[in-house]
């Protein structure tokens, strides 16, 4: 899109724009999408995830983020929420920029409304951020967790896991049950 379009809107305008927004949005190339609040599975799976990681992280260096921290994808000119995003680089602290520039892990759990975009444009997105390493799709709907990391040469593959009952986060060396993910949830 063209900057002369009169739709287009720069991501100097959304970020201040959206400083004062009662709703959070995304940007991605000069478009504004808003974006919805999830399921009662969605936050839940959300929080256990963020419980899980939060304590593993404490004095590590690595901090966690939830829902309403953005992350920068530069070569994408966008801007998303991703239900969580952890953090180790000494760039993003203090800071007093809105969002995160260089994360090493992505968590998005998926609705069964936004998986489309959450699996390819998303996902296609992230995997421009230099810094980033590992990146977790996560059904709410259903069991089953993927897990996606980036090899020595630069290549995104899924994980090999020993077996199904936990994932390995390799980018913050931490093992989580899926019982964990999944605890207190209604899933088939």
């Amino acid at each position: 899109m063209l900057a002369k379009d009169p739709l287009y809107i720069s991501s100097k305008d959304y970020l201040a724009t959206e400083e004062i927004s009662p709703i959070c949005h995304e940007y991605r190339g000069g478009e504004v999408f808003a974006i919805t609040g999830g399921s009662r599975n969605h936050h839940a799976i959300t929080v256990n995830l963020l419980v899980r990681l939060d304590a593993h992280l404490r004095g590590s260096g690595c901090r966690a983020f939830v829902e309403g921290m953005k992350t920068r994808v530069d070569a994408k000119n966008a801007f998303y929420y991703p239900d969580i995003v952890v953090t180790c680089d000494d760039r993003d602290r203090p800071s007093t920029d809105p969002y995160i520039n260089h994360p090493c892990l992505i968590i998005e759990v998926l609705s069964p409304s936004t998986a489309r975009f959450d699996r390819t444009t998303k996902f296609a997105d992230y995997r421009t951020i230099s810094s980033l390493t590992e990146s977790v799709l996560v059904a709410s709907d259903r069991l089953k967790v993927e897990v996606f990391q980036r090899d020595e040469q630069g290549k995104w593959a899924p994980s090999e896991e020993p077996g199904d009952d936990r994932i390995t986060l390799k980018s913050v060396n931490c093992a989580i049950a899926i019982d964990e993910i999944y605890r207190d949830i209604d899933v088939a």
